[in-house]
């Protein structure tokens, strides 16, 4: 096997994976059509163009945005190292000045002696060793030939999210175990509503901001997956006899069928999780949480995912990749960033890490390799490439996708023994991965934390 990869997409995952790469002496052809062929979102032809926001997220490691990129951090992320260079202020986030950033890791990238960038679009996957991180708006004629490969059926160029809770903040004093007619056994967790909580919870759905819908990602959506509160402007009725009918619902405590129903279905084996069925929505973070409030049941939920209907192309991913990144039927081409099925930027960054170092360790004889599922980077692979997950939709990094801990700690405590154990296990991961670089001390085991505890 030639000592080249080729990564096709220059963002983000792209650039991390190049610097993975580079850094271990690998020859890397990274492709990027921009300015050649532009998309409907960019407007500069620098690599890592971020779109959206300019925020990575809290910084703080009882946040698990914080703690996936001190986990980055130990890998030698060039994302995050860029980013710290050209931060904002911006409170406990990491926040960046877009255009210095994206300028400074073009800048990196192209003074990588291994990386060699070739500003063209690529319509095929080419032979070899292959990385392809084309992000959410990869071009038509790519699209094309990954629904060839994978089947039409297995590619998805749109997000329908609905928000997930965690279980351990829904009142069970409100919620019961039911489906429908008892078709499914008790796998939904089921919040009931008067007619007044309903049409209160309706009303204040009307009158909550909504995100601008941007050029790029106007589209026609299937009905099933249309926002909860564009069915709501056709009526104040719909909700109740849509997403939140009750039919074949009886509340245990009343004996009565509810006047609506909202369903939570298990989002992970351990039923730690649990998303909002058909509540998909186009609100801002800020009015999900007030309005979701509003349901009995959910006044003091913690929501690890929010909402969200946008235009994206992601891989049926459990289906299609293993932990590693690799396509099940080809071990030489590794997918990274939000084609894969991750949400938001240190996300994707963290995918092309991973890949950019198991490419790297391919080449060298040696067997990819996924971090322990304690980190949040182990956890988030796992989760995307569980191949019994039979409804997957992107993910953002989160607490509720790591192993449970040995004490019975809730709240801030149990956040920070988490990310403690993950710090102490990705530090003595990458002390065996090859070429990973290691901080000079290591961070405490998690049996001394246990035991201190104790």
């Amino acid at each position: 096997m030639e000592n080249l990869v080729r990564i096709v997409g220059g963002g983000l995952a792209g650039a991390e994976a190049a610097w993975q790469l580079a850094r271990r002496g690998v020859a890397v052809e990274l492709y990027e059509m921009r300015p050649q062929r532009r998309t409907e979102a960019h407007a500069t032809a620098s690599l890592g163009e971020l779109v959206c926001s300019n925020s990575f997220r809290s910084n703080v490691l009882s946040a698990p945005a914080g703690l996936l990129k001190e986990e980055m951090r130990l890998l030698d992320s060039v994302v995050i190292r860029t980013a710290e260079a050209h931060r904002v202020p911006a409170g406990t986030a990491l926040a960046v000045d877009r255009e210095k950033f994206a300028g400074a890791l073009t800048e990196a990238m192209e003074t990588l002696p291994n990386v060699r960038i070739l500003r063209q679009e690529v319509t095929d996957i080419p032979n070899g060793l292959v990385i392809l991180a084309t992000g959410p708006l990869t071009s038509p004629a790519l699209s094309q030939c990954l629904i060839s490969l994978l089947g039409e059926e297995h590619l998805y160029f749109y997000d329908a999210i609905s928000p997930i809770v965690t279980a351990e903040s829904v009142n069970m004093n409100v919620a019961f175990r039911a489906s429908r007619y008892d078709r499914d056994g008790d796998d939904y967790l089921n919040l009931p509503l008067g007619r007044d909580e309903y049409f209160r919870f309706v009303d204040a759905l009307l009158a909550a901001e909504r995100v601008p819908t941007h050029r790029f990602e106007r589209f026609v959506p299937f009905e099933g997956c249309m926002p909860i509160e564009e069915m709501a402007d056709r009526g104040k009725e719909t909700l109740a006899f849509g997403p939140m009918r009750a039919v074949g619902l009886s509340d245990p405590r009343t004996g009565k069928r509810p006047y609506a129903v909202v369903q939570l279905r298990q989002e992970n084996r351990e039923r730690t999780l649990y998303n909002l069925v058909g509540f998909q929505t186009k609100m801002t973070y800020s009015e999900q949480r007030r309005v979701f409030a509003l349901i009995p049941g959910l006044d003091q939920a913690e929501f690890v995912r929010l909402g969200s209907l946008h235009r994206n192309t992601f891989i049926n991913a459990p289906l299609h990749l293993q932990p590693t990144l690799q396509w099940r039927r080809r071990e030489t081409l590794f997918f990274a960033g939000q084609m894969t099925g991750v949400e938001g930027y240190i996300e994707s960054a963290a995918t092309g890490l991973l890949a950019g170092i198991n490419a790297a360790r391919l080449l060298a004889n040696q067997q990819p390799a996924v971090p322990p599922a304690t980190t949040a980077l182990g956890a988030l692979l796992r989760y995307i490439a569980d191949p019994e997950r039979k409804r997957f939709q992107p993910m953002n990094v989160n607490f509720g996708l790591l192993p449970p801990l040995p004490l019975p700690l809730r709240g801030k405590a149990k956040k920070e023994m988490m990310a403690r154990r993950a710090l102490a296990d990705m530090d003595a991961w990458a002390r065996g991965a090859e070429g990973a670089g290691h901080p000079s001390e290591s961070p405490p085991t998690i049996a001394a934390e246990t035991a201190a505890a104790r």
